[in-house]
């Protein structure tokens, strides 16, 4: 089993002149959930070579069992200098694919038409897309068969308005998860600030949070097994 992890290229916070990129929780957590359970995971971004890591995910308070492990693990950091190009892979060559989130998703991915060309593609060859946190925002322009929104009528899930008021970026982001995907005519739902809440509607699999992303990966392996 072959699964493409997808992560942002983007380190810039908005105009603060501080540092995003991706959150090392939300990679790393299902990351090790499925490689422990055989699956091959390559990794992807739209720049490829070294994806950004938002300093933030590294502080103390946000460490886990994951960033810890991977934080040793110097070869899975050897295999992350080196991502592929996101325009270089095909859907043709993976299972699914899964969109770690951090605030880096909601400038470069967002707006990417290569990673909404592929994720359209994973989901019209009836492949399984996975996306967490602030990662929901890959979906923005990606459309179904019929010419709307993806998201239109599905279940989905992401980081909540409220949580982007928590970490004080609400006036920072281009846009915000949950507003998007409302506006995109999807149903949307969540649980408390910083609970774990992933949703799967069909093909397409979303979690609110970090702490949702190890969820995310259980029920997008639950879905290959069937």
């Amino acid at each position: 089993m072959k699964i493409l992890f997808v992560l942002t290229s983007h380190d810039q916070l908005g105009n603060t002149g501080e540092k995003t990129g991706f959150w090392i929780e939300e990679f790393a957590s299902p990351y090790y959930y499925l490689v422990d359970k055989g699956v091959d995971v390559i990794l992807a971004s739209p720049k490829g070579g070294q994806p950004p890591i938002d300093p933030t995910s590294d502080k103390p308070e946000n460490q886990t069992e994951s960033t810890k492990r991977f934080k040793g693990d110097s070869a899975l950091q050897e295999k992350l200098s080196k991502t592929h190009q996101l325009s270089e892979v095909s859907s043709d060559d993976y299972d699914a694919v899964f969109y770690p989130g951090g605030h880096g998703p909601l400038w470069d991915l967002a707006e990417s038409e290569v990673s909404a060309k592929l994720i359209e593609s994973f989901y019209n060859s009836d492949k399984p897309v996975s996306f967490v946190c602030h990662a929901p925002a890959a979906l923005k322009h990606v459309k179904s068969t019929n010419g709307e929104p993806l998201v239109t009528g599905k279940k989905v899930t992401g980081f909540t308005n409220t949580e982007e008021a928590l970490v004080q970026l609400t006036d920072v982001v281009p846009f915000l998860v949950e507003d998007m995907l409302k506006e995109n005519g999807g149903i949307y739902s969540k649980a408390g600030d910083f609970e774990p809440y992933a949703l799967e509607d069909g093909l397409l699999i979303t979690g609110q949070n970090p702490a949702s992303s190890e969820k995310v990966a259980e029920i997008l392996l639950a879905q290959l097994q069937k």
